[in-house]
């Protein structure tokens, strides 16, 4: 008999769970005007991810934990452009002042939640993000945001490197095609992350 691929994983002693801490704190990954449009960055599930998203933030504003955002901004004229834009040249279109570039009305900041400005995929790459949670003595990451196979899954890895438990929001995530969600969704919860609903994060925390 053949076997799944979630037996593989269970028997080379992976899909274990790292479990929730006592600190949390949420970082919603990129969810811009941009990225809420098909026509631009987004289709797929991102729409639905941003409805369950703006209860998760509310319910993070409501138990004070610390909340960061983040934004894809580059230079106006391209002058800090890398080799992800070579790969996706649309993406130099997210300039400061673009309107592609602003967080969603339905999720913007508040004052105390840092905004984080980055180049590539990961919310922690070249940023202060490790800092700011370090200092606030975070010990469990919750991510929202997309897409879950790119800067999701960038934050996700980096979030374990950095020693925090991870758990990504199921629901709180979505990328511009199914099969890369569902795909990266179960290989961050085999490796990486936890995977929880909303409904599951709101319950414990």
């Amino acid at each position: 008999m053949t076997e799944t691929d979630e037996e593989i994983y269970a028997r080379q002693g992976l899909g274990r769970r790292a479990g929730f801490g006592v600190a949390p704190a949420l970082v919603i990954v990129d969810y811009v005007v941009g990225f809420a449009d098909p026509s631009q960055f987004g289709g797929g599930n991102i729409g639905p991810a941003i409805a369950e998203t703006v209860h998760l933030l509310a319910h993070a504003r409501r138990k004070g934990w610390p909340v960061a955002h983040t934004r894809v901004v580059y230079a106006e004229d391209g002058s800090d452009a890398g080799v992800f834009t070579l790969k996706a040249p649309s993406l130099l279109k997210l300039t400061e002042h673009s309107p592609l570039s602003q967080i969603i009305p339905e999720l913007t900041p508040a004052p105390g939640e840092l905004v984080v400005r980055k180049r590539g995929a990961s919310a922690f790459f070249d940023t202060n993000l490790a800092g700011f949670l370090t200092m606030r003595r975070v010990d469990t990451l919750i991510v929202a945001g997309c897409t879950t196979s790119g800067c999701v899954r960038a934050t996700v890895v980096d979030s374990l490197q950095h020693d925090f438990r991870t758990i990504v929001a199921t629901d709180c995530v979505g990328d511009r095609a199914i099969a890369p969600h569902e795909a990266n969704l179960f290989d961050m919860g085999q490796k990486y992350a936890d995977l929880m609903t909303r409904a599951e994060i709101e319950a414990l925390g």
